[in-house]
């Protein structure tokens, strides 16, 4: 009598491990590039980093370039979700508190690369700046029916799509200021998150003025 034949090898991947596969390989992609360079860096030495092959890579990512793209992401669904809890009595730029600046990635804890230092990164390295551009690109529609929602109105109404486009457009240049600004200073971290904080609520203090 011959056993039944069943599923061999490994079990598949969840989709929460593989989201944490992705991360990982981003952190070490930012870790590589912030450390020797971009040009320097092979999609062997980052799954090498996690320890993956880089088959594994190439499955997650199109480019060495696009391993950095969940950093970038990643505080993107939660400033969505305070969008859509922001109080209609609360000012725009009480939004972001520190907490948040440090859940965004634009701070990290001591011995790690940052998204900041990665932004600064995407003035010489062209592959770096449009996955950046990218990431704000798909951001919008995101806040957009946010603000859709907040407000009751259609999520592909043009209230929300113009607020929206001018959030997105703030808190992208608030924090290219903050990352370039601070490219040479020998910060201490403290200082650095209260003056990125600072920085967020000024953009998004102009934004919510509008323009006259």
């Amino acid at each position: 009598m011959t056993a039944a034949r069943g599923r061999t090898g490994r079990p598949p991947l969840t989709e929460e491990r593989k989201a944490e596969i992705r991360l990982e390989i981003a952190r070490a992609a930012v870790e590589l590039f912030v450390t020797q360079g971009v040009a320097a860096t092979s999609g062997e030495q980052i799954g090498q980093a996690v320890g993956v092959s880089a088959r594994t890579v190439w499955r997650y990512f199109p480019s060495k370039e696009s391993c950095v793209s969940p950093l970038f992401s990643e505080g993107i669904d939660r400033i969505a979700a305070l969008l859509r809890e922001w109080a209609p009595d609360q000012p725009l730029e009480r939004l972001f508190d520190r907490a948040l600046a440090t859940e965004m990635g634009i701070i990290g804890g001591p011995g790690r690369a940052t998204v900041g230092e990665l932004v600064r990164l995407t003035r010489t390295e062209p592959g770096l700046r449009a996955v950046w551009l990218q990431t704000y690109d798909e951001a919008e529609p995101a806040f957009a029916r946010a603000l859709a929602e907040r407000a009751g109105l259609p999520h592909d109404g043009f209230e929300p799509a113009i607020q929206a486009a001018m959030f997105n457009a703030a808190l992208r240049a608030a924090v290219e200021h903050h990352a370039w600004r601070t490219a040479d200073a020998d910060t201490e971290r403290a200082t650095a998150e209260t003056e990125l904080v600072e920085t967020l609520r000024s953009a998004l203090a102009v934004a919510a003025e509008g323009v006259r």
